[in-house]
């Protein structure tokens, strides 16, 4: 190691700078020294079997002896059962993260109860965490939660002029807020740091070399990780790929989205469409768009039970994009309301005040590493440009997806410089690659464009299937390769295919 003997005294004293790498190997010699003491969780729904701990790392890692911040963790060790009575060998722990930016981990490892986990939970402890920002993990806002906007919102899908300059001065207002609350300590909130925390988890809880599986943007700072920790790594699998191509982090990385789940969109609507003895919204794609239209239409006069206006409703729809099992449940809840009876509509889509911290916390910590990872357009004419062509032929998230980031256009901290992922041979270990032919939230590109990048990966594809997050899901084929991967350490050839998973079966009202 560089620097396996830094002391405080040999870094300038407790507020000594040194370099970002350098006080990464700090931050893990440390952790690695401490450990992490696993107790009783905070929060009583949790499971008893499931453990939770802290991990410190430094807000900065130039200056890895100034301010900690501490991540929580937690675990379920491995189970040791196999099939039957047999005894299966502990493989150390496997590290997960589902993505975000801002989503929490903190609940993954009691996915081991889960059949298609339970050999891989046989081997593994499972190890989540909520990275910094998220949770109790130094949390970040950007404004009260109680500010959140509840509903009845509009949701044009090709917007006026005054539309936008009001979604504009939202964006500005969100973007001072969060500069406000985060203070100096917002320009650490950023993917480098996330992948640096990565490395302390692993010294911290024992383990020589990393195994992780990171979803959607887990894959991106996974990536980062591989590029600046090669051998630090055991294995690891990349579900769903962000592009880490350093062009597309993260501005054309969203556009790209935008019309990915057009074709998603278009996915559920076909599936709607074949389902119209059950749901009745129409036997073509086009009748089921007119379904959905009518009720937009209708809730833009009326909103359903006071709060779920047009907004309401696309964000809810827009969860179908993401995951296929989702279809039936929506589908219910607009033939219910094209019926008379709109509480399906209401539960389905309506606000949650509960949610209300958890919500803003997430939306806080997406603004605050996208916007600081990589430089932006700063120009709205750029902003409007884009998307007003894109909007032409993928209308369904486009501008959703233009106010979720436009703080980035108004962001007063410093950016990063887009670390760019590579590996030569022999200087990572083999790793895998999940992706879902048609999925929307992170376009099939990114998965290929990883695999041309890290030296020796393989790539399993689930063909023709838009699902976010395939690693253990229901296709058994996926499940197969990832099991062979972690339980084996082996890689099927360069780039495989899996057949699609069944769609979902409909559901009629009871």
């Amino acid at each position: 190691m560089l620097l396996a003997g830094l002391s405080a005294g040999s870094a300038g004293g407790e507020t000594g700078v040194v370099t970002e790498v350098q006080g990464a190997v700090v931050a893990a010699e440390r952790a690695a020294d401490a450990g992490i003491r696993f107790g009783k969780c905070a929060d009583d729904v949790l499971p008893g079997n499931l453990r939770c701990g802290k991990v410190k790392v430094p807000l900065d890692y130039s200056r890895p002896f100034g301010k900690q911040i501490s991540l929580t963790v937690s675990r379920v060790k491995a189970t040791g059962k196999g099939v039957g009575k047999q005894k299966v060998a502990r493989q150390g722990a496997l590290v997960f993260n589902p993505g975000g930016p801002g989503a929490s981990g903190l609940y993954f490892p009691v996915i081991g109860f889960v059949p298609e986990w339970k050999r891989i939970a046989a081997a593994y402890d499972l190890v989540g965490y909520e990275p910094r920002g998220v949770g109790r993990s130094a949390p970040l806002f950007c404004q009260d939660p109680k500010r959140l906007h509840r509903g009845p919102s509009q949701a044009p899908a090709h917007p006026s002029e005054s539309y936008k300059k009001e979604r504009i001065a939202r964006a500005k207002a969100y973007a001072r807020g969060c500069a406000k609350r985060g203070g100096s300590a917002l320009r650490h909130y950023h993917s480098l740091n996330n992948a640096r925390d990565l490395d302390v988890l692993r010294a911290a809880l024992g383990e020589r070399r990393l195994t992780f599986m990171g979803a959607s943007y887990g894959t991106y700072f996974g990536a980062l990780y591989a590029a600046l920790f090669p051998s630090h790594v055991r294995r690891m699998v990349f579900d769903s790929v962000v592009n880490p191509d350093t062009e597309q982090i993260w501005y054309r990385n969203n556009l790209d989205q935008s019309a990915a789940f057009e074709g998603r969109w278009a996915d559920f609507r076909t599936w709607v469409s074949k389902h119209d003895a059950v749901y009745g919204l129409g036997d073509t794609p086009e009748k089921v768009l007119a379904s959905y239209e009518r009720v937009a239409a209708r809730l833009a006069r009326e909103p359903a039970g006071g709060t779920v206006g047009p907004g309401q409703l696309q964000g809810a729809f827009l969860q179908a994009a993401y995951y296929d099992e989702y279809w039936p449940q929506r589908a219910l809840a607009l033939s219910a309301y094209l019926k008379g009876d709109a509480k399906p509509l209401v539960q389905l889509a309506g606000p949650h005040p509960g949610a209300a911290v958890e919500q803003e916390n997430s939306n806080a910590v997406y603004t605050a590493v996208e916007c600081n990872d990589a430089p932006w357009p700063t120009e709205w004419r750029v902003w409007d440009r884009d998307n007003t062509r894109l909007a032409r032929i993928a209308p369904f998230e486009t501008w959703d997806n233009v106010w979720t980031n436009l703080p980035c256009a108004y962001w007063s901290g410093p950016r990063q410089r887009p670390l760019d992922v590579r590996t030569e041979p022999g200087e990572l270990p083999p790793t895998l690659i999940l992706a879902a032919e048609r999925d929307g939230a992170t376009p099939y590109d990114g998965a290929l464009e990883l695999h041309r990048r890290l030296w020796g990966s393989a790539l399993v594809t689930e063909r023709d299937s838009g699902n976010h997050g395939v690693g253990g899901g229901p296709n058994k084929c996926v499940n197969a390769h990832l099991e062979a991967y972690l339980l084996e350490g082996r890689v099927p050839g360069r780039s495989v295919g899996c057949a699609p998973h069944p769609d979902p079966e409909p559901s009629a009202a009871k």
